[in-house]
């Protein structure tokens, strides 16, 4: 059966690279969890017996996912050629991944893990028309023809610094191993900011839960990375039982939703500091985390551009007015279990919306909350059932700017009726094997765009994945 799983992935890769005739489109990459692994039930390991935990020397796995989705018909008040909406009409999309992640142990508590991938991709109307993008396997830099590139190669060293140690399993981008509970980790390299920030169990992976960008991340998170959401940096974690802190420091690119990256780090960067603790509720595990960023990049403002069109004439453009500026946020995140297969989670972001979105996605205020449920109470306790409900909003710098006709480089209409865009978007993944899944998804989006005006939008999905 695995091998079957494998067969049908390889196969409707090939079929996507046949169907596919559009454009590009962005990722939001997938996250495997770098420096936390979920461990197994802690031991007690004093040194003389920490010989005896196994560890690998090296690691060869992989992945592939194929994701289709559909757009029926919707209604809109109007539709301006030129601009960045959503089409009103029937559209299908389709992504295809295949992955290799290759890991060697080079000396004690050192790890090296480079990871090659084949990406292809047709994203709903070129990726125009919804800040609250349906599918985080899109990729802006693909397109109808396979891409191969190289979206991680890093070191990660641990120091040991006492307490028990944890068996890991082997995994992507993990060797099996042993950790202890208090510990200091160094990740450099190049990477995804979202491999080691902003985690959550239940909504963080878009090859494993929710499809959507805004439900995989905090939506106004404006992270730093390229245009397939990698980046190069560093970051450094401390653990200490149940408490982690977290700095890193990575590169953003040299322009708006780009994928050269500018290597002047100490000129312009994506800063962020994270705090998590873990803790009971009635005996069953939870987690909060609460992390702030600061990015400094050449970005136009809002209000800047607005003036500068008033002066000089001619399209609201925050291209015109573009200099070194600085963005800043939070992301607030929970986790908790509530039984046995019961699970809740909710995340809050928010940043200063002064200037343009720079590498995520165009959303500047988000909430969401949600559940997720194993498939035990049915027989079924590798299945997930799952729903989400979240909302985006803008500052009312941006809303100006999109009355006034500006666009970014995800949304605008040409004009605005602005409203909150509203997701609500549920699944459920069915196991096939212990690594094979086929996932269905529902997505309903409520004024697409912030534009009460248009929608709203229903999307409908299904993603095949199996890792091997």
């Amino acid at each position: 059966m695995r091998m079957n799983c494998l067969f049908l992935c390889l196969v409707a890769t090939a079929s996507a690279a046949n169907a596919m005739a559009e454009d590009t489109s962005r990722d939001q990459p997938e996250r495997p969890s770098l420096s936390a692994p979920t461990p197994l039930p802690a031991i007690a390991a004093p040194a003389r017996e920490w010989k005896a935990i196994q560890e690998d020397r090296f690691l060869l796995k992989g992945q592939a996912t194929y994701v289709a989705q559909t757009k029926p018909a919707f209604q809109a008040a109007y539709t301006l050629p030129g601009f960045n909406s959503l089409s009103s009409r029937n559209e299908q999309s389709r992504t295809a991944t295949a992955t290799a992640y290759l890991g060697a142990r080079l000396w004690r508590d050192a790890e090296f893990y480079v990871n090659e991938e084949m990406v292809i991709g047709v994203p709903f109307s070129d990726l125009h028309g919804l800040a609250a993008v349906p599918n985080s396997e899109i990729q802006k830099a693909s397109g109808p023809n396979p891409l191969i590139y190289t979206p991680r190669a890093f070191l990660r060293q641990t120091w040991r610094l006492g307490g028990n140690a944890q068996q890991v399993p082997s995994d992507l981008n993990q060797l099996a191993g042993a950790i202890q509970s208090h510990r200091l980790v160094l990740s450099v390299g190049k990477l995804s900011v979202m491999d080691i920030f902003d985690g959550n169990a239940y909504a963080h992976d878009g090859r494993h839960d929710f499809f959507n960008w805004v439900n995989v991340a905090g939506g106004a998170y404006d992270y730093a990375a390229d245009v397939r959401g990698f980046s190069i940096g560093a970051a450094l974690e401390y653990y200490n039982d149940q408490w982690a802190f977290r700095v890193g420091r990575f590169m953003v690119p040299r322009q708006s939703n780009g994928l050269q990256l500018d290597y002047s780090i100490a000129k312009f960067h994506g800063d962020q500091v994270e705090i998590e603790h873990s803790h009971s509720l009635g005996g069953l595990p939870g987690k909060w985390r609460a992390l702030v960023f600061r990015n400094v990049e050449m970005m136009g403002r809002f209000d800047d551009a607005l003036a500068y069109a008033t002066e000089h004439g001619g399209a609201v453009d925050v291209a015109n007015v573009r200099r070194a500026n600085a963005k800043y946020g939070y992301v607030l995140g929970l986790e908790q279990s509530l039984a046995t297969d019961l699970n809740v989670f909710a995340r809050l972001s928010w940043n200063n919306g002064q200037t343009e979105m720079f590498t995520y996605t165009e959303v500047e205020r988000s909430a969401s909350v949600g559940a997720s449920l194993g498939g035990s109470r049915w027989n079924r306790g590798q299945d997930t059932l799952a729903i989400a409900f979240t909302g985006n909003g803008l500052s009312q710098e941006h809303q100006d700017y999109l009355a006034a006709g500006g666009t970014g480089f995800l949304i605008g209409d040409g004009r605005l009726n602005y409203r909150t865009e509203r997701l609500v978007e549920a699944y459920y993944s069915l196991a096939m094997t212990k690594s094979c899944w086929l996932t269905a998804n529902w997505q309903h989006i409520v004024d697409p765009a912030y534009n009460a005006d248009r929608g709203p939008v229903n999307i409908f999905g299904v993603r095949l994945h199996t890792e091997f």
